[in-house]
């Protein structure tokens, strides 16, 4: 037995058969031998200690018992049918039920044996139960085996109703592991790394993880297993990178020209900060190398991205070429359209504005000017992309929100320059933790501005309950009659059934009644309004014909107005934490001290006193994203999971940041030594990689 059987269909496993492979492969896209061994246990149980039916209380979570088992039927009809039977011990009965998959429990269940049954305790009415236990015959139990952590697989529905659950799968395995050569599955890590790491042999660590012998055996198997898994996706991504940079030759941007220099001298706003003059300089570095730059700008709101843009923009404009900025909403591109045109007035440069809404002649001079050369930076959403949009030589494409696009929608965006690739500049204003941004973005260089502008005073941020709303109501009408702006955000559109929420629509009929016209307007801003109609209202509060805004989360992003200094956020406690920074970085765009009050019910769940506790007590949009991923997990942060964040089987980023620094560092000293992998002790690495890429089409090129 070799590789081979481990690439040979599940099916053809004694205990599988078609119908349990067809199921496995749709439900958990387990299709061969080596998938199943792969698919590891999410938690184990002690099963070295047994409970009498006595002992058994609800509070004790999993246990384990043994008796005899008498009175097996079936009770009730149709929706409320259901299989029990009776477990007895010398100290009393349990009963066991069953809801799913009875007439597979019926037909193996054998009356009058003796049984270890392992699940959860249910006690009602003094009557204690157990709903779906896990059964074994005792007689069939190994007296000589020495496994006590017995693995648990996650199943479904549909593959328990079958019969293949937990135990199932779990006998499937061993049987399969136990026929299995030692040295199979073939070790995947060259030793002078196994060894120097300390580290299980892989196969060792399979068996290890599937059929511990003792806790520490498991552990050094999970440990092995993670930083493989955190070590190949690190390799591949540092491959990706170094193959890219040797062979994605780019425009030379070698001259820093007039505009650059007019800009940096005349039109500059403010001093740019360390942190702005440091990746203005990563990125002119990369531009002058003759390779195309493939660079990711990490900034917290208000941390001055747009300056920097701009600048690298002027940069390519000095060298020949155009520039391009993608947004995902048309709210935000026009925002960077009238900023930009606004920072460069007087200069001899011209600035295109490209959306769907742009129709008729208007759009077929643009395309017209924009093929001449003639606008020399072009800003829009994804009609940049789009086949009519021509440029005469596009050397910089800036992708602002970057999560928010498709890597399809980016890779149009290459096409647009010939015959080399523009340089690609990513920029986000969502903080991402370190140990994320190794993993989303590891075949990227990144730059990070964690600095914000001087004079940018932090926001003043409480929490506030309903009983305070007078207090509230006061304090907005002073920021008003000093001349400020207020947004107020809500979950909700409509009033919802379900959740017991605030609503958009009652909460302004009673902005109404203690802020009556015509002494102060509100504008209201939500999805569902009509994109002239919204951004009718938008300008309304721009221009501060009204004082307060009321608006659902539509304008976390793209609404930039200096005057606005109070953020009121109802149900606070039903946002997420990054969701609650983006829309906090509304304000304190100014020199005014502002502030942002949430709100939130009189009870609320730790996981939401945790949340604004964070945001009461730090402005680092870093600080709360490390939060944020201690909170929700890596699948779970706004937009990871359409970057591209990978499954893991094991490796969880909030727990195994030390492991995944460990496996980059191994990773990028192997290939800065043998960068294709060539050499005799890194074949392994090699065979590995090739497996595992397979046919899939590689989009890593692609920012």
């Amino acid at each position: 037995m070799n590789n081979q059987f481990l690439d040979q269909s599940i099916e053809f496993v004694k205990g599988v058969g078609p119908i349990k492979a067809a199921l496995l492969q749709k439900e958990l896209q387990i299709a061969t031998v080596n998938d199943l061994i792969q698919t590891f246990p999410f938690r184990y149980v002690d099963r070295s200690k047994f409970h009498t039916v006595h002992e058994a209380e609800e509070q004790q979570g999993l246990i384990q018992l043994k008796g005899v088992l008498s009175s097996i039927r079936i009770q009730g009809t149709e929706r409320k049918k259901r299989l029990t039977a009776i477990l007895e011990d010398e100290t009393g009965q349990l009963e066991l039920i069953w809801f799913q998959g009875i007439k597979w429990v019926e037909k193996v269940l054998i009356a009058n044996e003796s049984y270890v049954v392992f699940g959860k305790i249910n006690v009602f009415r003094n009557k204690k139960s157990m709903a779906h236990p896990e059964m074994e015959l005792l007689s069939s139990l190994n007296e000589n085996r020495v496994q006590q952590f017995y693995p648990v697989y996650a199943g479904t529905e549909k593959l328990n109703a079958t019969g293949f659950d937990s135990k199932a799968r779990r006998k499937v395995i061993e049987a399969i592991l136990s026929h299995l050569p030692f040295q199979q599955p073939t070790e995947r890590l060259p030793d002078f790394l196994r060894l120097s790491m300390e580290l299980l042999p892989y196969p060792e660590a399979i068996r290890g993880i599937h059929m511990p012998k003792s806790w520490e055996q498991q552990q050094q198997a999970i440990l092995r297993l993670k930083f493989d898994e955190l070590f190949f996706l690190q390799l591949q991504l540092l491959q990706a990178m170094g193959q890219r940079k040797e062979s994605a030759h780019g425009y030379r941007f070698g001259e820093v020209g007039q505009h650059f220099h007019q800009f940096y001298s005349e039109k500059l706003p403010f001093e740019l900060t360390g942190a702005q003059k440091r990746v203005i300089k990563e990125i002119r570095r990369d531009c002058g190398l003759g390779v195309q730059m493939n660079r990711l700008i990490q900034g917290d709101v208000g941390s001055g991205k747009t300056i920097v843009a701009l600048m690298i923009m002027l940069l390519a404009i000095d060298n020949g070429f155009q520039a391009c900025l993608m947004a995902p909403t048309e709210i935000l591109a026009q925002q960077h359209y009238d900023s930009i045109r606004t920072l460069i007035e007087g200069m001899p440069i011209r600035v295109g504005y490209l959306t769907g809404n742009v129709k008729g002649k208007e759009r077929k001079e643009l395309l017209k000017l924009l093929l001449l050369g003639e606008i020399n930076i072009l800003i829009g959403t994804h009609a940049l992309i789009e086949p009519p949009v021509v440029f005469k030589n596009l050397g910089l494409s800036i992708i602002d929100e970057q999560h928010r696009f498709g890597v399809e929608q980016r890779a149009k965006l290459w096409a647009k320059s010939h015959p080399l690739p523009p340089h690609i500049l990513v920029m986000t204003a969502t903080p991402i933790p370190r140990t994320l941004a190794m993993t989303l973005y590891g075949d990227l260089d990144i730059s990070v501005i964690d600095e914000l502008p001087p004079g940018r005073k932090s926001v003043v941020t409480v929490k506030k309950t309903e009983y305070h709303r007078t207090d509230i109501n006061k304090f907005l009408k002073e920021q008003i009659k000093e001349g400020r702006q207020v947004y107020i955000v809500y979950p909700l559109i409509e009033e919802s059934e379900t959740l017991d929420l605030e609503d958009l629509n009652n909460g302004y009929e009673r902005l109404l009644d203690s802020f009556p016209r015509p002494q102060y307007q509100i504008s209201v801003v939500h999805g569902k309004l009509k994109q002239d109609d919204k951004e009718r209202e938008m300008a309304r509060f721009v221009k501060g014909e009204t004082q307060i805004m009321v608006a659902t989360t539509v304008i976390e992003v793209g609404v930039n107005i200096p005057n606005a200094s109070v953020m009121v956020i109802e149900n606070s406690e039903r946002f997420g934490l990054s969701q609650l920074h983006q829309l906090r970085g509304r304000v304190g765009r100014g020199a005014d001290q502002s502030y942002c009050v949430l709100m939130t019910g009189m009870k609320v769940s730790r996981e939401a006193l945790f949340k604004i506790k964070t945001m009461c007590e730090t402005n680092d949009g870093f600080k709360i994203a490390e939060a944020d991923l201690q909170l929700r997990g890596p699948g779970d942060i706004e937009g990871t999971v359409q970057s591209g964040l990978p499954a893991f089987k094991i490796a969880d980023l909030t727990k195994d940041v030390a492991i995944l620094q460990r496996a980059r560092k191994c990773a990028e000293q192997i290939l800065q030594s043998d960068p294709k992998l060539e050499m005799p002790q890194n074949l392994p690495l090699r065979n590995h990689l090739q497996k595992s890429r397979g046919k899939k089409e590689n989009w890593r090129k692609i920012s």
